[in-house]
């Protein structure tokens, strides 16, 4: 059944054109992830879809009573609303029960002897019982729990801009509609409540039209992938996979169709230059076909973003960090924190929000001071931050002034690979702030523009920009991937490939993490924990293992003591149940105790050497084959020690 139409719309912002004669469908079942570079225009199509914005040409139909929901990305909330109250703020039967629910509950807090809301709480209450509203409530907690959000009486006002967005959020999900619409829903979420959503939406009814950047999301998610290239809508079926090698075959067509073009242009010219002029009448019509064929604008579609800057030297000696400390209020975020940051490091730090990972990147950037602790930057250190909040961003400068004031001159880089450099140039060249601003995809036209006129993605690559410009060789990425498009991504994580230098990002995004970094660490609980190898699955695997057997150990030492230095009402009860050990077996139990010794002085000596040699992937590739080696006969022994010690006298 088919939900919405998009019919021949056309949208345009001042010079800017985003669409033209752009169609598209959409039916229930649809998935469709929307993607497209920064300032293409995603947003605001999601915005004419849900109906919030018009168009300049062309229709849009929603067929029937099709319900939408519209997850914005900055999303407009009722400020003097509770949380709950939020979530319960719809037109929907379901909604408007419990919101009524809510506000007669509390109304009866302050005037518990009103008959009238007493009576009214009543028949809301049966009301509850017969349309299943008990559960429509606790399933809406369940799904705020699940978004990190536990204290549903806060006001929204008290919110953070990430607690904003997953309030809306789960209002969007649990506010069943016909057609979804979620504008970037994996911002300000971590990678576990990431896996969560993916589930959810696969089994949530309905369809869904979704912008999001993570391409993991797109793969696991979406079966349609709608691309806004050269101003149309083009579809391709199934997943983000399919969609690169159908994207692939489609530009190549275009390419082929234009060599076409271009030899049968060059034919008809050299026709109408060669005939004779006495064939007056068809030649006239040769020449209104050579014009029509003039006529036709091939877009190549070459604008891709290059990032060929160069680097400084790195020394030997790049960060330590010890015993960093933070606290607001009565909130620990940072307890103790050691890190050591070496040459070629690439670290991917996760944990949930509020764990304290922006907060380590701006002390160690000297953005935030420190409650105490100390670290130590080495002296050929040139660190480039791109954080969240873009704060050297000045809405009122001019893009050309902005990039001029930071750096009028860059080196590019000499070992950049060809297919890399758009437009090609000479190997090792200096640029001015004018063709800096061009290679990241702002025209010059567009440069003496304010940036406060930029859209929320554009901002963001001009952001990196800046940031690359000093030629760092340490970076600090703080959630890259929010509000920068694929291509861009992709080009980036390219960049990164051939980064020399030290490298920490901190992402919830998976695909961004495997593509760019060496090894991941959690940050939880104000502690760093241990570094495993990526990609993102094995730190998961080796991390639920680690926690696993600590569980075991932690369990072993109350049975030891219980069972080696018993009471002798209890000695005498194991002796009538179980037999005393063998000379055999008594041998073998101090066999398995010197054994269980030596693995575990193994197994500290293999993640002592695993830190020491976090730089080599291939060599803790191996070691940590044999840590779960270890580990696991080291589990086995303890379990026959447990076993043979319950019959000690």
């Amino acid at each position: 059944m088919n939900l919405l139409t998009i019919d021949n719309i056309s949208k345009q912002y001042s010079e800017r054109v985003l669409f033209q004669n752009a169609s598209m469908l959409i039916n229930d079942g649809d998935r469709i992830g929307l993607i497209g570079v920064n300032g293409s225009g995603k947003s605001t199509l999601l915005r004419i879809a849900a109906g919030i914005e018009s168009t300049d040409a062309g229709t849009v139909t929603r067929w029937g009573h099709v319900r939408i929901e519209f997850l914005r990305q900055e999303p407009a909330l009722d400020d003097n609303l509770t949380v709950l109250q939020t979530i319960f703020y719809s037109d929907s039967t379901q909604m408007r029960l419990l919101r009524d629910y809510q506000q007669t509950t509390l109304a009866l807090e302050r005037a518990p002897d009103d008959p009238t809301l007493q009576s009214r709480l009543a028949e809301l209450s049966a009301e509850m019982d017969r349309s299943g509203g008990w559960a429509a409530e606790a399933n809406a907690k369940a799904i705020l729990t699940r978004l990190e959000t536990t204290n549903f009486d806060d006001k929204v006002a008290t919110l953070s801009g990430g607690q904003r967005k997953r309030v809306a959020l789960a209002r969007a999900l649990i506010d069943r509609a016909d057609l979804l619409i979620l504008d970037e829903p994996t911002n300000h979420i971590d990678a576990d409540t990431v896996a969560w959503l993916e589930s959810y939406l696969a089994t949530t009814p309905g369809a869904l039209l979704m912008v999001t950047h993570d391409r993991y999301f797109l793969d696991r998610v979406v079966n349609r992938i709608v691309e806004i290239d050269r101003r149309e809508l083009v579809s391709y079926v199934g997943n983000y996979s399919h969609y690169l090698e159908g994207h692939e075959q489609r530009h190549q067509r275009l390419a082929d169709a234009e060599k076409k073009r271009q030899k049968h242009l060059r034919r008809e010219l050299e026709w109408v230059r060669r005939s004779p002029m006495a064939r007056g009448t068809k030649q006239k019509a040769r020449k209104q076909r050579v014009e029509e064929l003039m006529e036709i604008q091939f877009d190549s579609g070459d604008d891709q973003l290059a990032i060929d800057l160069g680097s400084r030297r790195l020394g030997r000696r790049v960060l330590t960090a010890g015993n960093i400390c933070k606290r607001y209020g009565d909130n620990v975020v940072l307890d103790n924190v050691d890190f050591e940051l070496a040459p070629g490091d690439r670290i991917g730090i996760v944990g949930p929000n509020g764990a304290g990972k922006s907060t380590l990147l701006n002390i160690l950037a000297g953005q935030t001071q420190a409650d105490s602790g100390s670290f130590r930057w080495g002296e050929t250190v040139q660190l480039g931050y791109y954080d969240q909040r873009s704060i050297d961003l000045d809405d009122n400068m001019r893009l050309i002034e902005f990039i001029e004031n930071e750096a009028s001159l860059i080196q590019t880089r000499s070992d950049m690979p060809h297919w890399l450099s758009r437009p090609p140039r000479q190997k090792g060249q200096t640029l001015d702030a004018a063709k800096m601003l061009e290679w990241f995809l702002f025209p010059r036209k567009m440069q003496w523009g304010r940036i406060g006129s930029l859209s929320g993605g554009e901002r963001r690559r001009l952001y990196l920009l800046r940031t690359l410009a000093l030629q760092p060789n340490v970076l600090f990425l703080d959630e890259p991937t929010n509000d920068l498009d694929i291509q861009t991504l992709a080009v980036l994580e390219a960049f990164l490939d051939r980064f020399s230098g030290a490298l920490v990002v901190v992402s919830h995004d998976r695909y961004f993490l495997d593509r760019t970094v060496d090894h991941i660490v959690q940050c939880e609980g104000g502690k760093l924990g241990p570094r495993y190898p990526s990609p993102y699955a094995t730190f998961r695997r080796l991390q639920d293992e680690a926690k696993n057997a600590r569980g075991t150990q932690k369990d072993r030492p109350a049975k030891t003591a219980s069972d080696t230095a018993p009471s002798d009402a209890k000695r005498g009860q194991q002796s009538q149940r179980t037999p005393k050990l063998s000379w055999k077996e008594a041998r073998e139990l101090e066999a398995v105790e010197a054994h269980v010794e030596t693995l575990e002085a193994q197994k500290e000596m293999l993640l002592e050497e695993m830190s020491t040699n976090s730089a080599d992937y291939v060599r803790l590739q191996a070691l940590s084959e044999q840590l779960e080696a270890v580990e696991a006969e080291l589990e086995t022994k303890i379990e026959r020690w447990m076993t043979l010690q319950e019959r000690v006298e």
